[in-house]
């Protein structure tokens, strides 16, 4: 439901509890329940349990009918109206929310907390008791059907300091309630979208003073997450104080670090609505780990997007950068590279670890390959761990922290027998040496092999382990066996052939002899024998033993499913007293995978190891685009690399590229991009060498976009992104700009792009490449020292233009545009016509430079007037002149004479 709606709903149900109270009193007793359950949850779409399903009614059922393709079908009146209705199974139930919250719903999901048969004690119009036990919304999911492995599913909540009249500085805090991850961070007013951005939240949580602020309007429209305002009034600093120390259970928050009052704001906002969305179900979250500002190259939302980092313009995965370098074997490695690429890092010496790890990984292949084959058999420990200690896990989940515990402890003990490790595998060794090989023991002891998904599905502890559970299963599976037995027992005794054990519904378990062997067990012939029931011809008997036995199979299956469920609660709560171990040792082999991805990437793609240093130097030999890369090899194509270098010492240098559409200008823009953000992720990159100073900020304004929904045209979009980049680029960015001033009238354009540069060259100081159509603005080269001109070769053979992809210093001559235009498959009299007025253009030009009136111009005047080229005919394939052509009546058979005119009938069909 939209964030407006939401509202509405809540305020209607405050505004008007007259309205609220004659609805429910015209109501039969389950739908007043239903009523009053939906009234207290307004902004969700409530899944009622009834039975088997999850029942929607009145709006609800309509909305939900729509959004799932379902029936929309009537149970009964209200009000003197039909109520609508639909519902999904429980079994499937999963499947159902997943498609509700990707369309931006969030979902109360209310079960029955009271057996039906205690209810019918109360009287028989007794409803069943039902209530709330979770609200499902975008951030705030933990199944693991309804959740991506490959991605965080982070929930951001923001709070807000004021630092001056005009100036604002923005807590952080970004909780992924899966895996238990909790990152605080405080960022600048002008840095807020950008951050934003990286985290690329789920559902966004903030005070309604900042979801009202105007300034902040355009942000909370162009975001992806769901965005959830809540009230000033339950957001008091003092209380998010409070909520964060009873979270981790301390007096102060000292221990975790320095906070700002905007990070603390953010922080309780976050717990808060975790709290109200998991009905009180305490999440087990790791503590708070703050990332100062700085600690992360800064990308904005339209870098991330032109650059396509991690998904491609059209928002898909496949054909983005992380899909490309992508190579991890496990869910939380894929996590970690997700996230890493998303904020690589400003400090030398972490990024130095992580090159280390890297480099010894491609060094030690067998090592390499041991491990990520080791790691690919890891479940995903982190969100089975949260599960657990949320209350809602099960067997498998218990299974994958077995196996994934025990895969750690291998791990550790191959990365132990190694020498020399560097730093960051040392690191990750003695974290990994934490696992209680105890709790791998025991858990491995208590599970069965073949597991259910619930708990309540029972036969999911070990036979062996629990000798209750052993009998009762015994009991329930072989009754059988068990009465045979003593029936047996008891024809032995009385000397009775025919005596039988019987059940019906009425006596249950009875015991049955002819009416004379009845007769004597009255008399004492079987002492333990109490009569039951006497028949025409046989007597019914029970004893005591019989009663006892049959006590023990009906309540057998109930008995063995408790007593698993004590097994699984004790096995729990161990799991929960070593939870921080656990989520340590996932975090140790997510960081494994990383390193061992990019080692694997580094060795397929013959990768190397960047130098990153303080500075400004920016020198690549041989760079290459990963992604360009990737698809030429799919064709056996391979790439054309080059080099760049922008390496300055007071400022950086700016290189301004020409050349032709198709020349491969964007792509060499891009790839040095990419190439920066690669190595201070913590990759190799794809080039021959590679020496960069740190990039603290990266911008790109490369393509064409427009945003008409807020009648911005491509130009003005163009114009946004481009002042954001002139307004906040330092002189250790890195800025990548791509045909500034396009979009308008050639001298307006023109102005703008030369402009820009000099802002560049003399403002900002910062690296940068600049590329433009624009042949003018290589003069400046002359008169800007800092600037360098660069071209992209081309050949011509017998009028046709070969694109070499190969950047080489100079100016380009040309555009080739008409060139470009023919390879698109424009209309020769299209291309022909072109080719005559350009021609007439440039001997204008010649003659009269500087003159823009041209219309005035006898020349232009000719130009215009002449009349186009003549189409040429359209060449068609004379399949069926060539089929009569070949065809010598006279020397063929009947057969032949057939079959010949079979072709041309098929050639005749062809050709419509």
């Amino acid at each position: 439901m939209p964030l407006k709606q939401r509202a509405e709903a809540a305020e209607t149900v405050r505004s008007a509890p007259d309205e609220h109270a004659a609805r429910i009193a015209g109501a039969t007793p389950m739908m007043a329940q239903y009523i009053e359950i939906k009234a207290a949850n307004p902004d969700c779409l409530l899944f009622y349990r009834m039975g088997d399903f999850y029942e929607l009614f009145f709006e609800d059922a309509e909305i939900a009918s729509r959004a799932l393709g379902i029936v929309l079908t009537k149970r009964g009146k209200h009000g003197g109206a039909d109520i609508p209705m639909c519902g999904v199974p429980v079994e499937r139930a999963d499947d159902y929310l997943s498609r509700l919250i990707a369309l931006g719903h969030r979902v109360a999901v209310c079960q029955q907390v009271e057996d039906p048969a205690e209810a019918k004690k109360r009287g028989p119009k007794a409803v069943v008791r039902r209530e709330v036990q979770r609200l499902v919304t975008p951030g705030t999911i933990t199944e693991d059907r309804l959740l991506d492995p490959a991605r965080a599913n982070l929930l951001l909540a923001l709070g807000r300091r004021k630092l001056s009249e005009k100036a604002f500085a923005y807590g952080l805090a970004a909780i992924d309630i899966s895996t238990g991850r909790f990152g605080l961070s405080e960022v600048a007013d002008t840095d807020l979208a950008a951050a934003i951005a990286r985290y690329e939240p789920r559902e966004i949580v903030l005070p309604e003073g900042l979801f009202s602020d105007p300034a902040l309007a355009r942000l909370w429209r162009d975001t992806r997450a769901a965005v959830t305002p809540l009230a000033q009034a339950e957001l008091e600093p003092a209380s998010a104080e409070r909520r964060l120390r009873e979270q981790f259970g301390v007096s102060t928050l000292d221990g975790f670090g320095s906070f700002t009052r905007a990070e603390i704001a953010a922080a309780g906002a976050a717990l808060l609505y975790i709290a109200r969305t998991q009905i009180g179900a305490k999440v087990p979250l790791s503590p708070p780990s703050r990332e100062a500002s700085g600690e992360t190259m800064a990308i904005d939302a339209a870098t991330r997007a032109n650059l396509e980092l991690t998904r491609t313009l059209s928002g898909e995965r496949r054909g983005s950068l992380l899909d490309t370098i992508d190579r991890t074997v496990s869910a939380g490695g894929a996590r970690l590279l997700a996230e890493h690429l998303a904020g690589p890092l400003t400090d030398l010496e972490k990024i130095g670890r992580r090159h280390d790890a890297v480099a010894f990984l491609v060094r030690e292949a067998g090592l390499r390959e041991a491990l990520r084959a080791a790691l690919a058999r890891a479940p995903d420990l982190a969100r089975a761990l949260t599960r657990i200690g949320l209350g809602r896990g099960g067997p498998r989940d218990l299974a994958a922290l077995r196996d994934g515990l025990s895969a750690a402890a291998a791990i550790e003990e191959r990365l132990a027998a190694h020498e020399g490790l560097p730093e960051a595998l040392g690191a990750i060794g003695e974290r990994l040496a934490e696992v209680d090989s105890g709790l791998v023991a025991e858990l491995a002891a208590a599970l069965a092999d073949d597991l259910p998904l619930n708990r309540r599905d029972g036969n999911f502890v070990r036979a062996g382990y629990h000798a209750e559970i052993d009998e009762a299963r015994e009991l329930g599976q072989d009754s059988r066996k068990v009465i045979a037995a003593l029936q047996a027992r008891y024809a032995e005794e009385s000397g009775c052939r025919t005596l039988r054990i019987k059940h019906n519904n009425v006596l249950g378990y009875y015991i049955e002899v002819p009416q004379a062997v009845g007769e004597a067990c009255l008399k004492g012939l079987m002492r333990d024998f109490v009569h039951r029931q006497t028949m025409v011809d046989a007597m019914r008997f029970t004893s005591v033993e019989l009663g006892a036995l049959e006590s023990k199979i009906s309540g057998a299956a109930d008995r063995a499913l408790a007593l698993e469920g004590a097994v699984f609660e004790a096995l729990a709560a161990r799991v929960i007293g070593q939870a921080e171990a656990i989520a340590d040792i996932a975090e140790a082999l997510a960081s494994l995978d990383v390193a061992g991805s990019h080692a694997a990437l580094a060795v397929e793609q013959a990768w190397t190891r960047p130098v990153i240093e303080e500075g400004l130097a920016f020198a690549i030999e041989g760079g290459r685009h990963p992604v360009v890369e990737a698809a030429l090899a799919k064709g056996g194509e391979g790439f054309i690399a080059n080099d760049c270098d922008l390496s300055g010492e007071a400022a950086g240098r700016i290189r301004l590229v020409t050349g032709p559409n198709m020349g491969g200008k964007s792509t060499f823009l891009r790839q040095n991009a990419l190439i920066a953000v690669l190595a201070q992720m913590g990759a190799f990159v794809p080039a021959t060498s590679a020496r960069l100073g740190l990039v603290d900020r990266l911008f790109s304004r490369v393509g064409a976009a427009d945003d008409l929904a807020r009648g911005h045209s491509t130009f003005m979009v163009e114009m946004v992104e481009t002042a954001a980049i002139l307004n906040q680029a330092t002189r250790r960015s890195l800025v990548v700009l791509d045909e500034i001033g396009r979009g308008t009238a050639t001298f307006d354009g023109l102005s703008i792009a030369w402009a820009c540069l000099e802002h560049l060259h003399e403002t900002n100081g910062c690296r940068a490449l600049f590329a433009t159509h624009f042949h003018e603005l290589t003069a400046l080269s002359q008169r800007l020292p800092r600037l360098d001109n660069a071209t992209l070769k081309v050949a011509e053979h017998r009028g046709e233009v070969i694109f070499l992809h190969e950047v080489v210093p100079g100016v380009a001559e040309r555009s080739y545009g008409l060139q470009v235009a023919r390879l698109a498959g424009l209309p020769g009299s299209v291309v022909a016509r072109a080719g005559a007025i350009l021609k007439g253009l440039e001997k204008l030009e010649r003659e009269r430079p500087g003159r823009r009136a041209i219309e005035d111009l006898p020349l232009f005047a000719s130009l215009a007037e002449a009349p186009p080229p003549a189409a040429a005919p359209v060449e068609r394939d004379d399949r069926l002149g060539r089929l009569l052509d070949g065809i010598d009546p006279d020397a063929m058979t009947p057969r032949e004479a057939l079959e010949a005119l079979y072709r041309l009938k098929s050639a005749r069909a062809q050709e419509g």
